[in-house]
């Protein structure tokens, strides 16, 4: 019941919050039908769905919205990107593919607990980049409770530091969060953008997140050392587990070279693009469906359950509603009155916007899932950038805003949800809301101040 009330008290303040833009009855209505889906996704997340299906139906009742236009802003490309990525990620992890890479990289710290925990954060920021943080967090959250199980030590530290590693990661490349595939798909950025601008950003990041963890965490990382030391016969455990997996039927050759494969082309589809002629983007999408497709052969007999089981269809009905009715805000010129407000209020400061940008998204990431923060932040950055103003800075402001402070609250991120979701489910214990704030508030809050000092030392190269 209180959940209701906070709901229905955030539409009303959301309606009369979007007033004092000047806008009409007809405009606030559209506000309404976002703001059901909105608040819905923050005070009922497990039931998101039903909420965006509500508010889409109330979007094409009122006449604010017609088929025509859902099809328009519900970010297909993206959509299908997601199902080609998601196909790959499937296969792999049905063939091992990570498993095996994460015990190879275990055994190279000689067992050593702090090395360990280096280790685990490290490639937990790399698998995020190179894949997805969901997909990451779901293997690496996996080894730490293996861990944790293990040694019988409180989990949950342990996450909270996985899950800051996995966030920071996959602001380093555009596969590595749905919000760089949206910024990519909307702004025209390529996978070497990503690579130049925000790979060595997330990078500086990681280092002082990894600094800022091991001194809040001091004490749980000196138990999961103590109790690595006390075990001698650690590293022939983590051989044995390698050996057992080498014995699985399914070789890793043929899963490594498709994720080679894919990761090349990704990383090259632009150039691809230019010799072929073709629009921008459209070998990064084909990259995802190419891949899935070769997946779908290579299990030729399970690629009926690859498909049914290894997309995440839940999220991704989400995100095409969620999409929709951010276009009926764009539709109805909302956007365009916050971006007017934004820009009367700012100026054309680039500066002073990328700050504006940078903790605006952050902030509205840590209240709410940052896919939804970043899809609210599109249509209007894409309206100052048709004031003349120059967006380049200020995709990357929301890029950094939205993972970094993603690790701010427990519903900052998906990553953050599945990790929680894994440690309940296995009944491994439960995190606290303030908890969990406490912790990043601490490590999130500088982490983020880092990553926009380092995007206004650029800046002049930004805008040249």
């Amino acid at each position: 019941m209180k959940n209701v009330v906070w709901y229905v008290a955030g539409i009303i303040g959301m309606v009369f919050a979007s007033s004092f833009l000047g806008i009409s009855v007809r405009q606030m209505m559209a506000v309404a039908g976002f703001s059901s889906i909105f608040f819905g996704a923050i005070f009922f997340w497990q039931h998101r769905l039903a909420f965006a299906l509500l508010g889409i139906s109330f979007l094409l009742a009122t006449g604010l919205i017609d088929v025509p236009h859902i099809i328009e802003y519900a970010g297909i490309d993206i959509i299908l990107f997601l199902i080609g990525m998601m196909i790959i990620v499937g296969f792999l992890e049905e063939r091992k593919f990570f498993d095996k890479m994460v015990n190879k990289l275990m055994l190279l710290v000689d067992m050593n607990g702090k090395r360990l925990m280096i280790l685990i954060l490290a490639v937990s920021w790399l698998s995020a980049a190179l894949v997805d943080e969901v997909t990451s967090i779901l293997f690496m959250a996996g080894a730490m409770f293996a861990i944790t199980s293990r040694y019988k030590l409180n989990p949950i530290p342990f996450i909270i530091m996985v899950v800051f590693a996995t966030n920071i990661g996959s602001s380093a490349t555009v596969i590595g969060n749905p919000i760089g595939i949206i910024i990519a798909m909307r702004s025209g950025l390529g996978f070497m953008d990503f690579i130049r601008w925000a790979m060595p950003i997330s990078f500086i990041v990681f280092i002082l997140n990894t600094v800022l963890c091991f001194i809040y965490f001091a004490k749980p990382i000196a138990q999961l050392h103590d109790a690595v030391a006390l075990h001698k016969k650690e590293r022939e455990a983590f051989e044995h587990d390698l050996k057992k997996e080498s014995e699985i039927k399914s070789s890793a050759i043929v899963p490594g070279l498709l994720f080679t494969g894919v990761i090349l082309s990704l990383v090259f589809h632009a150039q691809v693009e230019h010799i072929l002629g073709l629009q921008k983007n459209s070998m990064l999408l084909g990259t995802a469906l190419a891949g899935a497709g070769i997946s779908l052969v290579l299990c030729w007999q399970r690629c009926r359950h690859l498909v049914e089981h290894r997309v995440d269809w839940w999220t991704l009905c989400f995100f095409l509603f969620l999409f929709a009715s951010v276009g009926a805000l764009k539709y109805h010129g909302i956007t365009d009155a916050i971006a007017s407000s934004i820009s009367k209020n700012v100026g054309n400061n680039v500066p002073l916007l990328m700050t504006v940008f940078v903790w605006s998204s952050g902030l509205l990431t840590s209240v709410m899932d940052n896919v939804l923060a970043v899809a609210t932040f599109v249509p209007i950055l894409k309206d100052i950038g048709a004031m003349g103003i120059p967006t380049f800075p200020l995709w990357w402001s929301i890029l950094f805003g939205s993972t970094i402070l993603g690790n701010l609250t427990i519903i900052g991120s998906t990553a953050n949800i599945v990790a929680i979701g894994m440690m309940e489910k296995g009944d491994l214990g439960k995190v606290g809301f303030l908890e969990w704030l406490k912790a990043g508030a601490i490590i999130a809050i500088p982490c983020l101040l880092l990553a926009h000092i380092l995007l206004l030392v650029q800046l002049r190269w930004m805008i040249r």
